[in-house]
């Protein structure tokens, strides 16, 4: 893949990031004949370059501007985004689910939280068309908690013994397991290779198996004429002489060099926490909150799913190294009925033997971190061969007091921070319990010889600039088209309403190609 050099000062559709939705953008609307310029703040990266350690992985992640973090559950900005071409979507799991009709309707159902302007009926044919293009594997009859859809392209990946030992201990709980669903190839699928299962996925995949922006959208965005820009830092968005229009982006270039790109339609498809920055930094006289702020909801409901690890040992061996990051089997049982535990908002999903390595932030060694000198020595030799883990992610309410807002500290471009402020609730605190005794109950069925928990994290981040009916309730529409002003639009998690307790790649693909879609329809009266 080879993007033009050139840098263009004029675009008919300008793309802030170049993660997942933005490359869904690129892709779609170049083909049908749109000059299309991304901004990349990070790196440029290719293919050839991914490789398969954790010191790479590491450089797949966040590398720009410090957010700052407040709460009681901060979001983990560093880990949970991306930095360079791909964005996010390079380190990700390939752990591909879909929201629940119940996620939708969240309010109308439960009384919690926000309703998104659509149904599960009107998101399912983006779901399906965007698993036929990229290629998703798992087995739709036993995943039986999954919605209507098409069934998976490609048959599921395999269940090594890790797999097999935990769930043991589910089946002996008469609760039920299926493949996890990955947008992982399971056979050879146009020019990707076929998965070798040796658990490398968050340093990129170097074998091009797992679908990432570098693998699919981004080299048919190159081939139809799209350019990207790299280390490139967008700072503010320009609108005419009356506010109505967006007309073009402030960036700062690699060498430090202030510069504008004139545009048509502008997508801020830069993450939730920085395109609510973004569109905050750019008040002006007729905006005076922010771009598409007018009722003082750019930035809030701002969310991350609850998620903490189940480890133990096993007196059987679970070959710990082998299969995907993400896992091999998935658990849903408690997902629908939000209301179900008591005390406690939400439900959750478990993703079951995650392939682990002996270091870094989700290996083995770091699972116990109470233990030194030659305690370590014996347990991580142990561990080896017998180790298992699984990870719950739990719905998060989502909250207006949660919310992206500029710091008083800037930038070296002289940008304020975003400051990202995040709290959970004793009813969130409550399905936490639930699922922390549950995987522990899990996992002395299974055979666990010692079991115990991680520390609970934030995995994903979502919210801040969400969809809904009108700018009372939201900021954008269904389409990511901010209600103020109509040739600017939002992609990406940013939009949800509500979180879910699924992993939202695959949900922000499919908003994405809805939104584009939208766009091109209706590009006479945006441009």
């Amino acid at each position: 893949m080879q993007f033009k050099k050139n840098e263009s000062l004029e675009a008919d559709l300008l793309i802030v990031g170049s993660g997942p939705a933005a490359s869904v953008y690129a892709a779609k609307a170049s083909i049908a004949g749109k000059k299309v310029i991304m901004l990349e703040a990070g790196p440029e990266r290719s293919m050839n370059e991914l490789i398969s350690s954790q010191i790479w992985a590491r450089k797949l992640k966040w590398g720009g501007s410090p957010v700052e973090e407040s709460g009681n559950h901060k979001i983990g900005f560093n880990f949970n985004s991306g930095w360079g071409t791909g964005g996010t979507g390079m380190h990700h799991y390939g752990v591909w689910p879909r929201l629940h009709e119940c996620d939708l309707k969240q309010r109308t159902l439960f009384g919690r939280g926000n309703d998104w302007p659509i149904d599960y009926d009107e998101l399912q044919p983006y779901y399906d068309q965007i698993q036929e293009e990229i290629g998703i594997s798992g087995d739709d009859q036993l995943e039986k908690w999954r919605p209507e859809g098409r069934p998976y392209p490609m048959q599921p990946v395999p269940v090594f013994s890790q797999g097999r030992v935990i769930a043991k201990g589910f089946k002996a709980k008469g609760m039920h397991t299926a493949p996890i669903p990955l947008a992982i190839n399971t056979q050879p699928r146009g020019q990707r290779a076929s998965c070798i299962y040796d658990g490398w996925c968050d340093a990129g995949c170097s074998t091009g198996a797992l679908a990432n922006p570098l693998t699919h959208y981004l080299p048919q965005a190159s081939n139809a004429g799209a350019e990207i820009i790299h280390q490139a830092t967008a700072t503010r968005v320009l609108t005419d002489q009356k506010g109505e229009k967006v007309t073009g982006v402030e960036y700062y270039s690699e060498t430090g060099e202030k510069r504008i790109i004139r545009t048509s339609v502008l997508v801020l498809a830069g993450g939730a926490v920085q395109n609510a920055r973004l569109l905050l930094a750019s008040a002006n006289s007729d905006h005076s909150q922010g771009l598409s702020n007018r009722n003082d909801l750019v930035g809030r409901y701002l969310m991350t799913h609850p998620s903490k690890t189940v480890n133990g040992l096993f007196k059987d061996e679970t070959e710990p190294h082998l299969g995907v990051t993400g896992g091999q089997l998935i658990n849903q049982d408690n997902y629908d009925d939000k209301l179900a535990i008591k005390d406690a908002f939400g439900g959750y999903q478990w993703l079951i033997a995650n392939a682990v390595k002996p270091n870094d932030l989700l290996g083995f060694a770091n699972s116990r971190p109470d233990i030194r000198g030659n305690r370590l020595a014996v347990y991580m030799q142990k561990a080896a061969k017998h180790f298992g883990t699984m990870v719950y992610v739990a719905d998060d309410l989502p909250l207006a007091e949660n919310r992206v807002s500029l710091s008083k500290e800037t930038d070296k471009f002289g940008m304020p921070l975003a400051h990202a402020a995040h709290t959970i609730r004793a009813e969130t605190n409550a399905l936490i319990s639930h699922a922390d005794a549950q995987g522990l109950d899990v996992f002395e069925k299974a055979g666990a010889e010692e079991a115990w928990l991680g520390p609970l994290a934030g995995m994903h981040i979502m919210g801040g600039t969400i969809m809904g009916k009108s700018s009372e309730d939201s900021v954008t529409n269904r389409y990511g088209q901010t209600h103020e002003i109509d040739n600017l639009f939002v992609a990406g998690s940013g939009l949800f309403p509500s979180s879910g307790a699924v992993n939202p790649t695959f949900t922000l693909h499919a908003l994405a190609l809805s939104g584009v879609e939208y766009m091109l329809r209706e590009w006479s009266g945006l441009a």
